[in-house]
């Protein structure tokens, strides 16, 4: 299938009227602005079905949102002095220059998935979650990009059930699920015993071929046919996601996954201004990757409670 135009240039907070400022949305408001349903009204031309067996996936990291969920959080979390932006950006760039230059060595990988989440040790769980609302209002919220919004809720409207699956916490996943309106999310978890987190992982990191699992088992459990199932991603590496359903979709993609798809007859859509896609297909997409599994396990040496 040939491309089609982008139906959005930008993010929530590129939508806006020049030379007018508009207030942040109050809190704990579902995102349901012009911009998104002008979104929808373009991207109405395509046929959802209503069908009970069938359901979306979709990336969140520079898919559903502008840039990576877990980057965000844990500048929230700096903004409240549980660790410093310098730690973060230390072991980002460590990250980005494995992922990039491909420069060290594998056991620093399991060393990373190891630590992942080891920063919330200790922590309650409602202290997590309120985090993760608290952060998603502050600094995600405006980062949503509309036309990505719109197609979930055009399979919604079709009364089909739309999941959000990340590398990032579970529970970070969930709260921008709720505030989407959508179904739920599937995210990494972290173990926890009587409501405290015990700094382990359970099972590995919820990215590449591990979204393809996970998704397995909840089509499993849901009596979801994947191949009337819809996914969508901006990152080769959700290969294995978007291969496994019978409508997958590159939204905003990498410029593997922009080949892939034009040769597989995929849908593809991007909402990036020019510039922006230029720019992601040499940087950015690799700085999202590295900021799902290595920010956070950056946080992990410290933390400041």
């Amino acid at each position: 299938m040939a491309e089609l135009p982008a139906v959005e240039s930008g993010s929530l907070a590129n939508g806006r009227r020049r030379g007018r400022r508009q207030r942040q949305a109050p809190r704990k408001r579902l995102i349901t602005t012009a911009a998104g349903w002008a979104a929808a009204e373009v991207e109405a031309a395509l046929t959802v079905p209503a069908d009970p067996s069938a359901a979306a996936f979709f990336d969140v990291d520079n898919t559903m949102m502008q840039g990576a969920s877990i980057y965000y959080f844990a500048r929230g979390l700096a903004r409240r002095k549980y660790f410093s932006t310098t730690d973060v950006m230390r072991f980002a760039w460590k990250q980005l220059r494995f992922r990039v230059i491909a420069a060290e060595h594998g056991g620093d990988v399991t060393a990373a998935k190891a630590a992942a989440l080891a920063f919330v040790e200790g922590w309650k769980v409602e202290t997590l979650e309120r985090l993760s609302e608290e952060i998603f209002d502050e600094l995600m919220a405006d980062r949503i990009w509309s036309g990505t919004h719109a197609l979930a809720r055009l399979h919604l409207d079709a009364g089909q059930r739309v999941w959000l699956v990340t590398a990032a916490p579970v529970e970070l996943g969930r709260i921008i699920a709720q505030r989407l309106g959508l179904t739920g999310a599937l995210g990494t978890v972290a173990e926890h015993i009587n409501g405290v987190y015990t700094g382990r992982l359970v099972g590995e990191m919820l990215h590449g071929p591990a979204k393809g699992e996970a998704i397995k088992a909840l089509a499993a459990r849901e009596g979801l046919d994947l191949a009337a199932c819809s996914a969508y991603s901006d990152s080769f590496n959700d290969l294995t996601m978007l291969s496994m359903v019978g409508d997958p979709c590159a939204v905003n993609p990498d410029a593997k996954l922009r080949a892939y798809a034009r040769q597989q007859g995929w849908r593809i859509r991007d909402y990036r201004t020019g510039r922006k896609a230029a720019r992601a297909g040499l940087v950015v997409a690799a700085v999202a990757g590295a900021a799902s599994g290595a920010v956070a396990a950056g946080v992990a040496v410290r933390r400041r409670r």
